[in-house]
């Protein structure tokens, strides 16, 4: 830097002196080495001497990102201004905008800069379109992320129709779409055919549109392929790597979610992480969330015998932490959820990688061995619907024994429930409700006319839908009441205003059941194919009242119809779910755990025996091209004979022209 005389100091680099290039170059090294800070200087030097330099708007541009890097986004913004004021249609600068001020919590901010750059690019060609679209897809990431999903949904839909090849925002889209209740869900986009929309559906978006099991799992393992990819270094080979010479002591089992903390799946968790036994097992989580610091996630932290935050390491130095942990088997609590890190897994940092209760349903990928299932939620007769091994727990959902509820009761009318009325609820989130689980519903409020249906809210605009659809099937639209969200204890503590909680289908309440059983409140489900519309299947079964497992959607509709008109039937039902609870498999967390180990024992002896399972991923690309083709909302209530042979028949007419390798699952 230059001294008090205007020099500069010695043994510093005269970054002024340097060509545009050079200096770009030199940055570069620096930031590899750790040392953002001197390149930040550099280009400080650089900028100061070289202001009427032609590509001035480059350097400040690379200035801004750079201060950005060493904590400074005030000083970032100025730069990024400044390479606008230079170069006013040099369009990156915007884009970094909205990033630093959405990092800063002013979304609002952001959003006006992305809005900026879309204004701005009204015509499509070069290089308008690229920043169009990205302006787009953060403006639609950040209002859906603020609930304003109108105005997301709108942004994203302009996005596509410029650019009809972004999946990620196919994939947004969609999700967004099912969570407000818009029917068809699946829809044409601009040049985009809704075969080329279903064909970019996400996984978790797929479970809660079609009870699919066959697509399910060549969905997974495209978006394995084409959305998670190969990771950049080589994964590890642990063929080649003795098993007598891991490190010595008790299974080291690794955890690696997102959601330890505030979350279902933190909830879940917390009394499980507790519960191993330390002789046969060393317990490591690893965090890849949000920063947060909650009660929730001081229990995990507590429960726990390691506990690291990944959250801001890239994968090869997360796998190189599991790596040194000496981790023996790796679970997956993500699956294809926010903030996963599945690439890591593909790295292979453990000898055994585990899918277990965070994503409800097969992975399709190569390097996940085991799923945890059990017997309800994955006969043996389905076992060709998952690239993993099945292995089974009696229950497969874990649960918080010391969940904490509030010890306020609260009446209906803090709940605007009025008061005398068969309280039907369903409280999970409005992605999983169809137009055929709604339209059972309808028929169910119509046949028991002093009865109500209290869901949870979504935004206004989403709930006005639902009051007209009611309207149109001719339900008083006041008879759907909405409880607002709060959280978890007082949310938990609301659930004994309800007499009846109604599932949805294909993808049905999971840990909202099991919150529900343990307030109290029984819950009527019909169970599908898929993993995630047989999970409440378990739940019902596991907390001892398998009766509430209905065969057709028509029975469903039967015997909530029966059961809002006897009270008295709803009143034993809920006797024996507090009589239950103490004994019963759903909510014995102890013993859930003491099988699980035994699974985990069970898969290092495979492992070190050499009998580690290698997924089957055969033919899974022509399934996701057969099931592109089919209607998939039909799938709910066809038999399962007709439902496997729209596949094999599918299969036989591509076989007859492109002929498909020996496939054992279904097709020969």
């Amino acid at each position: 830097m230059p001294d008090d005389r205007g020099t500069t100091a010695p043994g510093e680099l005269a970054g002024h002196l340097l060509s545009l290039t050079d200096l770009i170059a030199q940055a570069e090294r620096l930031k590899a080495a750790g040392q953002s800070d001197k390149a930040a200087t550099l280009y400080r030097q650089w900028i100061a001497f070289n202001n009427d330099h032609p590509l001035l708007y480059a350097a400040a541009f690379n200035f801004g990102i750079t201060l950005g890097d060493v904590g400074d986004p005030w000083g970032g913004i100025m730069a990024l201004r400044d390479a606008i004021r230079s170069k006013p249609d040099f369009y990156p600068p915007y884009i970094n905008l909205g990033g630093f001020f959405e990092r800063m919590g002013l979304a609002d901010r952001a959003v006006a800069e992305w809005r900026g750059i879309t204004d701005q690019l009204p015509s499509v060609h070069g290089d308008s379109v690229l920043y169009k679209t990205m302006a787009l897809k953060q403006i639609g990431r950040v209002l859906e992320s603020a609930q304003n999903d109108e105005a997301a949904e709108d942004a994203l839909r302009q996005s596509l129709e410029i650019n009809p090849e972004q999946t990620d925002v196919f994939q947004h889209w969609i999700a967004l779409r099912q969570r407000q209740c818009k029917w068809p869900v699946i829809a044409a986009v601009g040049q985009a055919k809704v075969s080329k929309v279903v064909a970019a559906i996400s996984p978790l978006s797929l479970a809660c549109h079609a009870d699919d099991p066959i697509f399910q799992l060549a969905n997974a393992y495209t978006y394995n392929r084409k959305s998670i990819g190969i990771p950049d270094q080589a994964p590890i080979d642990w063929s080649t790597i003795d098993p007598a010479a891991r490190k010595p002591g008790p299974l080291r089992i690794g955890y690696v979610s997102s959601d330890f903390r505030e979350h279902a799946v933190g909830f879940s968790m917390t009394d499980v992480l507790g519960l191993h036994d330390r002789a046969r097992t060393e317990i490591f989580a690893y965090y890849c969330g949000i920063k947060t610091v909650d009660s929730t996630q001081l229990r995990i932290r507590e429960a726990t015998d390691h506990w690291c935050d990944i959250s801001q390491m890239d994968d090869a130095a997360a796998s190189a932490q599991i790596r040194n942990d000496a981790i023996d088997i790796l679970i997956d609590l993500n699956g294809y959820t926010k903030d996963a890190r599945t690439k890591l897994f593909a790295l292979r940092p453990a000898p055994v990688n585990v899918n277990w209760f965070g994503f409800p349903g097969t992975m399709g990928s190569p390097y996940h061995h085991y799923i945890v299932a059990d017997e309800t939620i994955v006969p043996q007769s389905h076992e060709r619907f998952y690239s993993e091994k099945v292995l089974r727990l009696e229950c497969y959902q874990p649960n918080d024994r010391h969940r904490v509820v509030a010890p306020h009761r609260p009446q209906r009318a803090d709940e605007n429930l009025p008061e005398g009325a068969f309280v039907f609820c369903c409280l999970n989130g409005m992605q999983k409700l169809t137009p055929s689980t709604f339209g059972r519903w309808m028929q169910i409020l119509s046949a028991v006319p002093d009865s109500v249906l209290w869901l949870l809210s979504a935004t206004p605009d989403t709930n006005e839908r639902l009051r007209q659809q009611a309207q149109q099937s001719g339900i008083a639209p006041e008879r759907l009441i909405f409880a607002q969200k709060k959280a978890n204890p007082y949310h938990l503590a609301r659930y004994v205003l309800a007499d009846l909680f109604l599932d949805n289908t294909p993808y049905g309440a999971h840990t909202t059941a099991a919150d529900a059983m343990w307030m109290g409140v029984p819950i009527l489900t019909k169970p599908g194919r898929s993993f995630a519309s047989r999970v409440c299947a378990s739940l019902v079964t596991a907390a001892g009242i398998p009766e509430m497992i209905c065969a057709s959607p028509e029975d469903y509709v039967t015997r909530a119809i029966e059961l809002g008109s006897n009270p008295a039937m709803v009143a034993e039902l809920k006797r024996k779910l507090a009589e239950n609870r103490a004994t019963c498999a759903l909510f014995d967390t102890p013993k859930l755990v003491r099988d699980l180990e035994s699974l985990y024992e069970t898969m290092w002896r495979d492992f070190i025996e050499g009998r580690l399972p290698k997924p089957d991923l055969r033919n899974l690309d022509v399934y996701q091209e057969a099931a592109i083709e089919l209607d998939l909302p039909a799938m709910e209530i066809m038999p399962d004979g007709d439902y496997e042979r729209l596949y094999v028949e599918a299969m036989k007419r591509r076989d007859a022209v492109y002929p498909i390798a020996p496939d054992a699952r279904l097709w020969t």
